[in-house]
């Protein structure tokens, strides 16, 4: 949520911020605004409601605004509505601060108070104005330097924060501070960049700084020095993105989503060779000893939205392999659910962007009673991959849509091959079931591959279906686990209804809900549970369904049924979801194009949800 850029260098920054804060419309935001200073001059402001667009049509695309130094922002509204009043930048009464904020400050009514006791005035209804008149405060109180004033606001903020502050006594340089929300520093040919996401400056570097929790920097061109909340310098290691550019754009497709659908094969044979050596699964840069294996009395999969349904998923899978008992934990609920933990248990945290907030959460309330913590995360250097125990690194590459696709694909290998691993360790399966399973893995890319190539019937089915109302996804077991994720896709981008329900729960109510031409998708890739779904569906018919059936080749006995059938590539039963999602994605998206919306950037929606 919220987007923040930053830059001082030699370059005019105006147009570097647009670009930036372009590469992170996806984050979703209702405002943007920019602040550029040039030179010892005054630092102007410019903001603008709604989409980037309008402000670069006030700032000519950045050309009407003069100045090497300046700070940018998309805003996601939280305290206050969507306003060019409330968007950010914010200014202190006398214009010494300027500064953007991601986060929210819990205590920001109380600091407002004081600070109105002071003589300051307010024009906004945000949070980020008191943070920015609280940090003007201090630099005058003290007369001291930008970081002793940060340091002194930062012990009296309650909340999250990521911070990009700049000085009226400092033109060249920006300020930076952080707790709980993400940040990343760049530099590169003498000059410095700031972003609260990777892809905002792929373009410009690919060497940057993670700053952490509690830490603020001074960022002047080309030089970084970071501190701690005393005040005092601290050293931090250069690191290098291995994502490129290109990797962040379109690439001639019409929407980022259908690019990274079309990538989820490659991104799943790179997840696999990560992990695999020698056709043996190979957990040693996850840090996974096979005695801590041996040692784990179950398992906590704990995850919000999409990466949620692949813990669901997961779970079938490793209670088979492996007969661990697994617990899937909706984050916002796991951490404040005074939860009973086992300290022999791992902890799972599955996180595209490494910054949920709740998942966040969670992993550190299980690290305060003493769980071991695995996460698996697609940002290197996030939040989550930097706190947890034990990390799986996903290579989806940068995922820009907010309809996740090729990073649930990712996750789901991961859960895979530890699913596997552990049965083998804990001499669950066999030598001949273990190369077995790791075989059938090696194949998925290419059965992705040929679901892809022949989405033109999905595309046709979609067409009819860009007027329905309600939308029920059906299955049993795993083929449960895969109608949620179907039905999050389809409601999350095409705005429609959806629900997905257990199928043998429907005669428990849900049923009531069926009329003539609702929409059923039955999910059919169990064998054990195949003829119980296909009854469940049969119901529904005789209600007025019209039934879609989602079944690998050979169950052509579905078409006796299903007014309309998708067929996937054979796999091993434990393994289908990665191929039965993929057709739900397409239906997703192209019910979304049919409907013209906006398929990446939908409403309401943000790609990385670090606030509460």
């Amino acid at each position: 949520m919220c987007g923040i850029v930053g830059f001082t260098g030699d370059h005019q920054a105006a147009p570097i911020l647009l670009d930036g804060l372009s590469k992170l419309e996806y984050r979703g935001y209702d405002s943007a605004g920019i602040a550029v200073r040039d030179g010892g001059k005054e630092t102007r402001v410019i903001k603008a409601k709604g989409r980037l667009k309008g402000l670069a049509e006030k700032t000519n695309n950045g050309e009407s605004v003069p100045g090497t130094c300046g700070i940018g922002h998309t805003r996601w509204a939280t305290h206050g509505e969507p306003s060019e009043n409330n968007a950010h930048p914010h200014i202190s009464d006398d214009g010494n601060v300027v500064a953007v904020h991601n986060g929210i400050i819990e205590n920001y009514q109380e600091l407002k108070d004081k600070l109105l006791r002071k003589g300051y005035t307010f024009y906004s209804e945000t949070d980020t104005e008191v943070a920015v008149k609280l940090i003007d405060y201090y630099y005058k109180k003290y007369e001291g330097t930008p970081v002793d004033a940060i340091n002194h606001s930062m012990v009296r903020i309650r909340g999250s924060y990521a911070m990009a502050i700049m000085f009226k006594d400092y033109p060249e340089e920006i300020y930076v501070a952080r707790k709980d929300s993400p940040m990343i520093l760049g530099v590169e040919n003498g000059e410095s960049y700031i972003a609260s996401d990777v892809p905002a400056i792929l373009k410009y570097t690919r060497n940057v700084y993670y700053i952490g929790n509690m830490e603020m920097a001074r960022v002047h061109k080309g030089e970084i020095t970071f501190y701690n909340l005393d005040g005092e310098e601290i050293e931090k290691e250069l690191k290098v993105v291995d994502w490129d550019a290109e990797a962040a754009e379109k690439a001639g497709f019409e929407h980022f989503m259908m690019k990274e659908i079309h990538e989820q094969p490659k991104a799943i044979q790179d997840t696999l060779n990560s992990a695999l050596k020698d056709d043996r699964i190979d957990l040693t840069e996850v840090g996974l000893t096979e005695e801590e294996i041996r040692d784990i009395s179950q398992i906590y999969i704990i995850a919000c939205g999409s990466a949620y349904h692949v813990g669901m998923a997961a779970q079938y899978v490793i209670e088979d392999m492996a007969r661990i008992p697994v617990r899937v934990e909706l984050a916002s609920e796991f951490r404040y659910r005074n939860p009973i933990l086992d300290p022999h248990a791992l902890a799972v945290v599955i996180s595209q962007s490494g910054e949920t907030a709740d998942s966040l959460a969670a992993l550190r309330l299980c690290k305060k009673h003493g769980i071991r913590t695995l996460a698996i995360v697609n940002v290197v250097g996030s939040s989550i991959a930097r706190e947890a125990d034990n990390i799986f690194y996903t290579l989806a590459g940068p995922e820009i849509s907010v309809a996740t696709t090729k990073a649930y694909s990712t996750q789901l290998i991961a859960a895979y091959l530890l699913a596997i691993q552990f049965a083998k360790t804990r001499e669950q399966i066999t030598e001949e079931q273990y190369t077995g399973y790791i075989e059938d893995l090696k194949t998925l890319p290419e059965k992705v591959q040929r679901i892809i190539d022949d989405k033109e019937r999905i595309q046709w089915f979609a067409s009819k279906q860009a007027n329905a109302h309600d939308v029920f996804f059906v299955g049993r077991g795993i083929d449960y686990a895969i109608s949620m994720e179907g039905s999050l896709k389809m409601k999350e981008i095409s705005y429609i209804h959806s629900e997905a329900y257990a199928a043998g729960e429907l005669k428990h109510g849900t049923i009531s809900l069926i009329e003539d031409g609702t929409l059923v998708i039955g999910v059919l890739t169990q064998p054990a549970l195949y003829e119980k779904t296909v009854s469940n569906m049969v119901e529904c018919k005789s209600r007025g369904a019209y039934l879609m059936g989602l079944t690998t080749f050979g169950n052509y006995n579905i078409e006796d049924t299903a007014d309309f059938t998708v067929y996937i590539p054979k796999t091993d039963p434990h393994f289908a979801t990665s191929l039965a999602v993929i057709p739900l994605q397409l239906l997703g998206y192209y019910v979304s194009v049919s409907k013209g919306l906006d398929v990446d950037k939908p409403r309401n929606l943000a790609k990385s949800v670090t606030v509460e």
